[in-house]
């Protein structure tokens, strides 16, 4: 019969401890987002994207991807809406950006980076997020009335924390890997 006091031993890497800061501080910003009153609901400022468009342009999508999912889960359990209607929202509307920057990494960076990626990212988290009301919570299309306020939201957010996700990520010092490809 086995020891009961057996201990399983997690081995981390630092890449793991990256992760695991980086979804910190996109929590951090989510639970701010979640205390800025605005007129709409549903539209927010979307400040833990800041986090996911740095992480996307220096440690690639696979990365941006975990640090995304880890502040939905995470940030929804604190907040108190983990599988209500508000989780299946924020996770469909991340879905659909993480989608679409993967495909926008692609792109020549000559001409695309993190402004573009966050407006084109905000265009699909706000469709994704419209389609799954439609579908699931408001059976009318009488919900895409709201579609030129949600635009309008989206590209002006968009615009914002791609700025300050371009401005942040040349202040910040490279990493190991960048300057290992310069």
């Amino acid at each position: 019969m086995p020891d009961a006091k057996q201990l399983v031993k997690l081995t981390t890497t630092p890449e793991d401890h990256r992760i695991a800061q980086l979804a910190a501080a996109a929590i951090g910003l989510s639970l701010i987002d979640a205390a800025i009153p605005l007129p709409l609901p549903g539209i927010k400022p979307g400040l833990a994207n800041i986090v996911t468009l740095i992480v996307l342009a220096r440690y690639g999508w696979i990365a941006a991807a975990w640090v995304s999912g880890l502040r939905i889960f995470a940030g929804s359990l604190l907040l108190g809406y983990f599988l209500s209607p508000g989780f299946f929202m924020s996770l469909t509307g991340a879905l659909f950006s993480l989608l679409t920057l993967a495909l926008a990494i692609r792109l020549p960076r000559c001409y695309f980076g993190p402004v573009s990626w966050s407006v084109l990212a905000a265009f699909a988290h706000i469709g994704g997020q419209l389609l799954l009301a439609r579908w699931w919570l408001i059976p009318h299309d009488g919900l895409f009335l709201l579609l030129p306020f949600f635009a309008v939201a989206a590209l002006v957010f968009g615009i914002i924390n791609g700025l300050i996700a371009a401005r942040l990520l040349e202040e910040l010092p490279a990493t190991e890997s960048e300057i290992e490809n310069a």
